[in-house]
């Protein structure tokens, strides 16, 4: 992969006559002001023939002149106003996207090539904001640019744009410069921009051809005589709901304009996780599980809004890659966590080499978990996968309960869900009853299974808080208050094993393992006091799930 870089930005429209106001003094530290230094720039955008590439905030260009010549590749990331980076020298052949660039895109690709869509030619006229050592604080540009889209087709002209625009990039400041030159541009009567890029801006026309509508389509009416029957409780659910005032606008949306809405989040998510896991992002795996659970919970929770023949075998798939990338992030964490409480230990406690052993370990962990995780993603398996979500989205298998207005059942999922997570609640204290205060396996993966049921109220109470409101939002600070919980104790499963292996690698070296023994006892303490910690939490549940449920 190429060099990267966080890019943090704001960009603001400039009309012909607009002039850049004296920015020397503003915000914090900003001492003096560089003199103008202009740049011709002339860049050819690569994308996709449905553009696949900017629909995901994605822009990639080959650029002369200026600073930074060469190949860049912008990516999103999950912090508004920045983007991550990636660049690759010029080379010899303009037509040929180097690998270094496409590679992190590879999802959002999935095997088709990159060519020409636009070009762009920018007279920019940079000025440096410095502080009192000279360092550069921060740029701002005065781009006059010409966009030239390309046509879609031999029938269909190009078409050229032209406009003015002012791009103020951090490069040692902070957030707080940032909004001071953003406070000061706009008391000099220079807006913030509405267009997201310059390419966005170029190709408005062609990619509203190609992505016609963010909302998801009108879900159909449901099916006749639905009200009838087991339709009874969700249109008595709906003539409360309307006594409770909605307003107009929330009592349109169908169950499926919510579903779909938040389908759509998710996936978007998903995408971006998986190109901070090729990118590097030490978050990624994290991101990527979270997106993958999130997914197939709102699939399993909204089975009456979109057909589970067709869903679930996404949400197999779905399990196929958050278990193929567990072991990239498991091991990581465990490791992370003994080797701060062996820091946390008196020192005659510490006996042989254990902080070398654990860092070593989790290097070499670290590692293979990287190299599973970018194996797993390149699987043809994995891009089957977001081409199935893609379609779920862009031809939804719409069931029964999509047209049905959404608060009775959004309120009936999360019903479904709580009433899961009691069974699961009930299971984990009739284990808890058979072997108090033990940590037998049968007791762990009881407690584990209430943590994922409870994970699916806290996911399907998301999506409801859109419409629920509040009780909806405090379902979801409940749940995940036992996530937490349940998930300290889940996490002491996986740090023990690590201690038993370290402790038989350290008998093989001829190392003293005491430390080992110890680190595996206060593991035990710890899942002890985290399923005390669930106990104590228990009783405020149901009453939680109720007042969602009822919203």
């Amino acid at each position: 992969m190429g060099s990267g870089k966080l890019e943090v930005e704001r960009k603001f429209e400039a009309g012909p006559d607009v002039v850049l106001p004296d920015l020397t003094g503003v915000g914090r530290g900003v001492v003096t002001v560089g003199d103008p230094v202009t740049h011709d720039l002339d860049a050819t955008y690569y994308d996709t023939p449905d553009l696949r590439l900017l629909r995901a905030r994605i822009t990639l260009r080959r650029r002369t002149g200026g600073t930074d010549a060469g190949w860049h590749l912008k990516l999103p990331t999950a912090v508004a106003g920045s983007r991550r980076e990636v660049h690759a020298p010029l080379g010899t052949r303009r037509t040929v996207v180097p690998r270094a660039v496409t590679e992190p895109v590879t999802a959002v690709l999935r095997g088709a090539r990159p060519e020409p869509v636009a070009t762009l030619q920018t007279t920019r006229q940079v000025t440096e904001l410095l502080d009192a050592d000279g360092r550069v604080l921060a740029e701002v540009a005065v781009d006059t640019v010409t966009g030239t889209a390309m046509a879609p087709d031999p029938g269909s002209p190009a078409e050229v744009t032209t406009w003015r625009e002012i791009e103020v990039e951090l490069v040692d400041g902070d957030p707080e410069l940032l909004d001071a030159v953003a406070d000061a541009l706009v008391a000099g009567g220079i807006p913030p921009s509405d267009s997201p890029s310059k390419l966005s801006r170029v190709l408005a026309g062609r990619l509203a051809a190609v992505a016609p509508a963010a909302a998801p389509a009108p879900a159909p009416e449901a099916p006749e005589g639905k009200a009838k029957g087991k339709g009874k409780g969700k249109g008595k659910k709906g003539k409360k709901a309307k006594g409770k005032g909605e307003d107009d606008a929330a009592a349109a949306r169908t169950a499926g304009d919510v579903v779909l809405a938040a389908l759509r989040a998710q996936v978007e998510a998903l995408q971006v996780a998986d190109i901070g896991v090729r990118t590097g992002d030490p978050e990624g795996v994290h991101d990527l599980r979270v997106a993958c659970r999130r997914l197939r919970s709102i699939l399993a929770a909204f089975r009456t809004v979109l057909d589970r023949t067709a869903t679930d075998p996404v949400r197999d798939e779905l399990q196929w890659i958050g278990g193929a990338l567990s072991g990239a992030r498991d091991g990581e964490v465990a490791l992370e966590h003994l080797r701060a409480v062996v820091a946390a230990q008196p020192v005659e406690l510490v006996r042989g080499p254990v902080s070398a052993r654990l860092r070593s370990t989790e290097v070499a962990d670290v590692e293979r978990g990287r190299k599973a995780a970018i194996r797993a993603l390149s699987d043809k398996r994995h891009l089957a996968l977001l081409d199935a979500l893609d379609g779920l989205l862009a031809d939804p298998p719409l069931a029964g309960a999509a047209g049905e207005p959404a608060r009775a059942v959004l309120a009936d999922a999360v019903e479904r869900a709580g009433k899961r997570l009691t069974a699961r609640i009930d299971e984990a204290r009739d284990r808890e009853a058979v072997d108090p205060g033990a940590h037998e396996e049968e007791t762990e993966h009881a407690l584990h299974e209430a943590r994922k049921a409870a994970k699916r109220v806290r996911y399907t109470a998301e999506v409801a808080a859109a419409v629920l409101g509040a009780p909806a939002e405090a379902l979801v600070r409940c749940m995940k208050d036992v996530q937490d919980v349940l998930g300290e104790a889940q996490d002491t499963v996986v740090t023990r094993m690590w201690c038993l292996r370290l402790a038989a690698a350290a008998v093989g070296a001829g190392e003293d393992t005491f430390t080992y023994g110890r680190l595996h006892g206060l593991e035990e303490a710890r899942a002890e006091h985290a399923d005390q910690a669930f106990w104590a939490l228990e009783p405020t549940l149901r009453d939680a799930v109720r007042a969602a449920a009822r919203a």
